[in-house]
């Protein structure tokens, strides 16, 4: 059974939609080809139920039997099958209703383009009067998507009409520039001819150079002409005064050069003092998380749409954008912890194998990173949309102290891990975390963040307090101190006074009384506190004290 009735009904009643069908059938069966078409449609978007003998208002009007007296499931099943490439496979059904019996067919969503044997295409889309329909699906479509989805390395393509003549010498120099000065680079590389080169990193075939060859080597003019959608927009902004505006169609290297130049001259930096007597540069933004991000910007856009990389410095944020949403399986309550995904992989490859990004692919920690040991605002991806990826690097003052201490435990070889530093960053603008603001934040799972809270714990960095979902952490009083912010830690607790007597009130709301070992419990408070606070709450008759010893209790008094 694919739906119950109930659960038909109310589809019914919900009406078409994206992934809703409704056919009527008033006089015969829809024909064969006519209902393959409305699969693969189906098939080709998000998938989902078609109803066979329900008219456009959502009224059973009946299925109409498609072999002879009956209709065969087993048959019509195998017709869809053996009429669709490639092969396709849905659930049938053909519940008894009061109204009549229909026909309800369940189609998945394929990971490929299905077309009939005839060799159509189509999918469902939502019309321009907003409502769903069928429309052709052309071959740059289909390629687009699977480009989007990831199944296509868009960038590995060769060029036909294009010959290793359209390689622009000076950019093979700055290749090779950037593979000498790169850390984790295949040094290896230099030693091989130009050809050499370009075969082995993906840049070339045996006749023809890549999207990828022409994105890094081309010369501008090849660029125009075959890659049209590669250009990449440096914006400065002053208020609203624009200061620069530089649109970019020129290699991927010869650009990042560019990029690196506007930021590294208005990337402002302050000095903080180190213990050991070594000045710091802090700067305004962290070069090494801007170029990470402009490189994600770059490596995983989408080039079968048009559309430019767009870098914009605001006063208080840099944001960049690019065309073409995330991978399928990455968003942005996972970019954090799911295995990398490139768009372009041939164009990913490149960059690692001339050390411009982590051989691990895991650049967007890099990004994080660059902005949580300043003690900034993490990266905010919620501009971003299925068509573009959108990520703004808050601006604003650094917390030089927090930057003191992320320094000095680098300088002891005891450096904080990423997490860690989301949560101490997080703390120390927000004074309090919870296990669930922690799991938003880090994207971690409840036993990695207890762990993680408990290694905290043990380094004298933070506190707990409370107990089970009232559990709250907040730096120490000695981490205070180092960060120059004891009076936060004095009104911090403070607020905690009042925090545990709403704490307090509000478990008795939930579960009736409350003991003295309770109350130590979920506020994370000595024994002699708990009594000290257990009998101001009486005296103010906002709880009333029932029996004595072993059985003594408190319930709700009074509550103003």
């Amino acid at each position: 059974m694919i739906l119950t009735k109930e659960e038909i009904y109310e589809k019914l009643k919900q009406g078409e939609s994206l992934t809703v069908e409704f056919k009527e059938e008033p006089a015969q069966p829809i024909s064969d080809s006519d209902l393959v078409e409305e699969i693969i449609c189906m098939a080709n978007a998000k998938g989902g139920l078609l109803f066979l003998g329900v008219d456009r208002k959502g009224t059973i009007t009946g299925t109409k039997p498609r072999h002879g007296a009956n209709t065969d499931v087993q048959q019509l099943e195998a017709m869809i099958f053996n009429k669709t490439v490639p092969n396709l496979t849905v659930d049938i059904d053909m519940p008894k209703l009061n109204e009549g019996m229909i026909t309800l067919i369940k189609v998945r969503k394929s990971e490929r383009p299905i077309g009939t044997t005839q060799g159509k295409y189509k999918r469902r889309v939502i019309l321009g009067n907003g409502e769903p329909g069928c429309i052709p699906w052309h071959t740059h479509e289909m390629t687009s998507q699977m480009v989007q989805r990831g199944d296509i390395d868009y960038s590995s393509l060769p060029v036909k009409r294009s010959s290793k003549t359209d390689f622009d010498l000076i950019e093979f120099d700055r290749l090779r520039s950037l593979i000498r000065q790169g850390v984790t680079a295949d040094k290896y590389l230099l030693d091989l001819s130009n050809d050499e080169l370009a075969k082995v990193l993906g840049l070339m075939n045996e006749y023809h150079p890549t999207i990828a060859g022409l994105l890094m080597l081309g010369k501008e003019e090849a660029i125009a002409e075959n890659t049209p959608s590669h250009e990449i927009a440096f914006q400065m902004f002053s208020g609203l005064d624009l200061r620069i505006n530089d649109y970019m169609k020129v290699p991927l290297l010869k650009a990042l050069e560019r990029i690196t130049g506007y930021f590294t001259a208005n990337n402002n930096e302050n000095e903080v003092m180190l213990p050991i007597g070594i000045r710091l540069g802090v700067p305004d933004y962290s070069l090494s998380g801007f170029r990470e991000a402009v490189i994600n910007a770059v490596v995983h856009r989408n080039y079968g749409l048009l559309g430019a990389v767009i870098i914009q410095w605001h006063n208080d944020r840099i944001e960049i954008t690019n065309p073409g949403g995330f991978v399928e399986g990455v968003t942005i309550d996972n970019i954090l912890v799911t295995p990398p995904k490139p768009r372009n992989r041939t164009l990913a490859d490149v960059f690692k194998r001339i050390g411009l990004v982590e051989r691990s692919g895991r650049g967007v920690d890099k990004i994080y990173q660059g902005q949580v040991r300043y003690g900034r605002p993490i990266p905010d991806y919620s501009k971003t949309t299925e068509n573009d990826v959108s990520i703004s690097l808050p601006g604003g003052p650094a917390n030089l102290e927090f930057t003191k201490l992320i320094i000095e435990n680098e300088r002891t070889k005891n450096p904080l891990d990423l997490n860690e530093m989301i949560i101490l960053n997080e703390l120390q603008r927000e004074k309090t975390i919870d296990i669930e603001r922690a799991r938003r934040l880090t994207q971690q799972s409840d036993t990695i963040l207890r762990a993680l809270f408990a290694k905290l714990i043990e380094r004298g960095y933070i506190e707990k307090r409370g107990e089970r979902k009232w559990r709250k952490y907040s730096l120490s009083s000695s981490l205070y101190q180092e960060l120059g912010e004891s009076k936060h830690y004095i009104r911090q607790r403070g607020f905690d006074k009042l925090q545990h007597e709403q704490m307090i009130l509000q478990y008795i709301k939930e579960y009736g009384t409350i003991r003295r070992s309770d109350v130590i419990d979920l506020c994370n408070i000595s024994e002699g506190q708990a009594i000290a606070l257990l009998r101001k709450l009486n005296k103010n008759k906002k709880l009333v004290l029932h029996g004595r010893g072993r059985g003594a209790h408190y319930v709700l008094g009074v509550i103003d």
